[in-house]
This record gives structure tokens, C-alpha cells and sequence, in this order.
């Protein structure tokens, strides 16, 4: 069954009161919405004659089915799965067949059928894939515009320790800022390696990597506690698209040339894997001409930041007509009483609400829309529309 046929009440509710409104396009709403634009006109149909009930589920079950299996074949078929409870429709139908000759048999998926209606089949939980904000969009003009950060494949030292090499680079001079040699890629390691970059040439504008740890998170948005901390200092965590490393294709083409020229063979051990990280960061930037920018080198075309680290913000602000909550160290916030669970990525952090509808809130953590607060059921819902997060 299509997703967007399932979603729940108050979903479909709030979709027709948007339309009603008509603040954004019937296109743009379906696609906030995640249903198509057929799906879309069905529910707005189907409120206009008959009101908030018309949006409840209706039954898709036909009147009769062809399907409908004898009720003594279904009995042995039954029976057959109790003592051979990880027997399979296939092997099943093959033992009935076998004991009772002559006997017509269902198809495989009548079978199926039969076996979930009885419980006898275990559902298989599905892993809930977190949301995500799409394409990235941002295109670097000058230098600190926007840089890529990602850890190149590990591999081994001779030694047999694992290196994890960080990697970042200016995505519009190409200059490599760090490759540096870490035994995990844990947050503290990753999160030094930054101020010490933040320190020698400031502050870029946003920061682009992957889905993986520690750069996001599953919690709402993404937002993991480095990102948080980025989001602090004024710098727009973007994010690709998972399975498209395209979308960082620049970079990547970089960690080619890094693994072609610093790990076959690798070295010895992690420090003299670091000295030939340098020294290949030193010939990348300041010798090798770099076909992507006319055969100049990275280093003639970057120059720090003017943003340094002192000039971050001190705290996020948010519009006067915003409601603001201190996230606790527990992951959520206090409304009216109730606990409200938010993300413990976000704890000591404030966060801005901004109503638009009827006990219906936007949610933000600086320029990040966390999601949408249902002020009714006491919960977040993500970007599709998902209930994330219980009140307890």
C-alpha cells in the first residue's frame, strides 16, 4: 500500500486546511506533504462532500475474493505450520499436496495470506529511515564559502592499527585544509581537528558532508552534536543525499588522488602515515596544478576567513514572536507543564517555536527546521510527517 495512503488523521486534516488557505502552490503542498498531486485532490474531494469524516481510511478489501482457500485445506495448511513453524508456503504446500493427493492447492500468496491472518507469521520490523533536507544547493563563489569534509576509507598500517584520515577542502579553491591521521572517527578527534582549523583560518560560511557519523545523526533534522556545535558558531551544516557521493564529487575526486599517491604501500605506522599525509597536503596545494581551476594551484586561490573563531555568535536568537525552550539534558523541553522530547543532540541548547496554525508549531534550532510540533498530542513530527518523539 502507497505511503502517502496511510497517513494519519490529522495529517490529511492539516493538508486540506493548507490548501483552504492557499499560501503555497497545490504542487508545493503535495510535495510537503509526500503524496502526489492525485492523492492530494482525492483527500480535498472527499472533504468537501462529507466533511472530516471523509478523510478517514476506507476499506480496500473487495467484496469477494477468487483467492478464498477451502476451509479444510487452510485447516492442514495451518497445521502444517504449527509443527513446522520455519517451513515457508512452498515447503508447506509441498507436505499438503504429499498427504492429501487430488486436492487442489492455493497459490504461495493465498498460503501467505492464510498463515498472517492466523499469527502466524512474524512481521518483520522495518528499520525507520530518518528524514532528510535534500539536494544540497549551496555553490561556493570565494573561498570559505563552503568547505567538504568526509573520512577517506580505512585501511591499515603495517603495524596493524587502523587509520581513519579526515579529510577537509575549500570547495571553491580546492585547497586541502587538513588530512589528518586518526585511530577512530570518533567526535572528540573530529571536533579538535576543527578548532584547530577554525583557529588558523576562521570560519567558513557551511560545511558539507555525508549522512555518517559523527557529521549527523538520526535525531530530528540530522542534527548530531557536531553539527549542533557548528549550527553555535554560525555555520550551515549541508548534508548529501544518502548513496550520491556525486553530490560531493569534488572532494571525492580528491580522496582518489590522496589513495593513489599516500597508502600503496601504506606506512609503517600512524605517525609516519601522517608525515606523508603532509607532505602530500603540502605538494596538493602549493605544486600540483589543479585542472578544475586552470591549472592554478589551490593555494593561489585560497585566503583565510574573514570570520575568525572570536567572532562567533554567543548564543542562537530567534525573532521576537518566537517561542524559545531550553533543551534539557534529558532531550526535551517544557510546554505548559508536559515534558516534550526533542533530541539529546540538542541538550543545553535553545530553540525557537513559531506557530502556523491552530496548535500547530514550526520548529527551529537556529536555521534548521527540526520539524512540526503538535501542540495536541504533545509530539514532533519530522519533515514527512512522521511522529518521532513520545511525551512521557
Amino acid at each position: 500500500m502507497p505511503w502517502d495512503e496511510v497517513l494519519p488523521m490529522d495529517q490529511k486534516s492539516q493538508f486540506v486546511s493548507e490548501y483552504q488557505r492557499q499560501t503555497v502552490s497545490f504542487s508545493e503542498l503535495c510535495q510537503r506533504y509526500s503524496v502526489s498531486r492525485k492523492t492530494g485532490y482525492k483527500w480535498v474531494r472527499r472533504f468537501e462532500l462529507d466533511g472530516r469524516s471523509g478523510l478517514e481510511d476506507r476499506s480496500r478489501r473487495p467484496q469477494s475474493s477468487p483467492n478464498e482457500t477451502v476451509g479444510q485445506v487452510q485447516e492442514w495448511l495451518v497445521e502444517a505450520r504449527r509443527h513446522h513453524p520455519s517451513w515457508g508456503a512452498k515447503k508447506l504446500l509441498k507436505l499438503v499436496g504429499a498427504r492429501h493427493p487430488g486436492v487442489v492447492l492455493p497459490s504461495r500468496s493465498t498460503v501467505c495470506d492464510v498463515l498472517t491472518r492466523e499469527g502466524l507469521v512474524r512481521q518483520r520490523v522495518r528499520r525507520r529511515k530518518p528524514s532528510h533536507p535534500g539536494r544540497p544547493m549551496l555553490v561556493a563563489a570565494s573561498p570559505n564559502d563552503l568547505w567538504c569534509v568526509d573520512f577517506k576509507g580505512q585501511f591499515r598500517t603495517r603495524d596493524g592499527r587502523y587509520c581513519y584520515p579526515l579529510t577537509v577542502t575549500d570547495q571553491y579553491s580546492r585547497y586541502l585544509l587538513a588530512c589528518t591521521a586518526l585511530l577512530s572517527p570518533n567526535l572528540d578527534g573530529t571536533k579538535r581537528q576543527f578548532d584547530q582549523l577554525f583557529e588558523e583560518h576562521g570560519l567558513p560560511r557551511a560545511i558539507r558532508s555525508d549522512n555518517g557519523a559523527p557529521f549527523a545523526s538520526t535525531a530530528l533534522a540530522r542534527v548530531s552534536t557536531l553539527s549542533a556545535w557548528w549550527i553555535g558558531l554560525g555555520i550551515f551544516p549541508e548534508l548529501t543525499q544518502p548513496g550520491k557521493p556525486q553530490q560531493n564529487g569534488r572532494h571525492e575526486r580528491m580522496h582518489r588522488t590522496l589513495k593513489a599517491e599516500t597508502t600503496r604501500p601504506p606506512e609503517p605506522n600512524l605517525r609516519r602515515q601522517q608525515e606523508r599525509f603532509d607532505a602530500f597536503r603540502r605538494e596538493y596545494n602549493e605544486v600540483r596544478p589543479h585542472e578544475g581551476i586552470e591549472l592554478e594551484t589551490p593555494a593561489s586561490r585560497y585566503a583565510d576567513s574573514e570570520r575568525s573563531l572570536a567572532q562567533a555568535p554567543k548564543a542562537i536568537t530567534y525573532p521576537a514572536h518566537y517561542e524559545t525552550r531550553r533543551v534539557s539534558e534529558n532531550g526535551g523541553i517544557r510546554w505548559h507543564n508536559h515534558w516534550v522530547g526533542v533530541s539529546t543532540t540538542l541538550s543545553g541548547k535553545s530553540i525557537g517555536l513559531v506557530e502556523v496554525d491552530h496548535e500547530i508549531w514550526d520548529v527551529y534550532f537556529g536555521p534548521i527546521k527540526l520539524g512540526r510540533f503538535l501542540e495536541d498530542r504533545l509530539r514532533i513530527e519530522d519533515d514527512r510527517g512522521r511522529l518521532t518523539r513520545r511525551h512521557v
